[in-house]
């Protein structure tokens, strides 16, 4: 398992479609993806999920991989929530 803690940024300004697209690439990797703030975990596959999380600029959170390639979901689920 792998679990980095951090505070979205520029996601409106960088992509068109977040939602959308934060659940391809989550879709991408076989390893289970999970965002964690304030109580409440999602599942990152789930546009359900992420529609009713809705990371926005300034949230904290963390990002929870388990499974063969946890490290490189880990790394892109950041890249496209913290866009500098």
């Amino acid at each position: 398992m792998s679990k980095k803690s951090i505070v979205v940024s520029n996601v409106l300004e960088e992509h068109e479609n977040p939602i959308a697209e934060l659940v391809q690439v989550a879709c991408s990797f076989d390893s289970e993806i999970i965002l964690e703030s304030e109580n409440r975990r999602i599942n990152a596959k789930s546009i359900m999920g992420i529609m009713a999380f809705n990371p926005t600029d300034g949230m904290s959170l963390d990002i929870v991989t388990e499974g063969a390639d946890e490290q490189e979901a880990l790394v892109a689920i950041e890249k496209f929530l913290v866009c500098e």
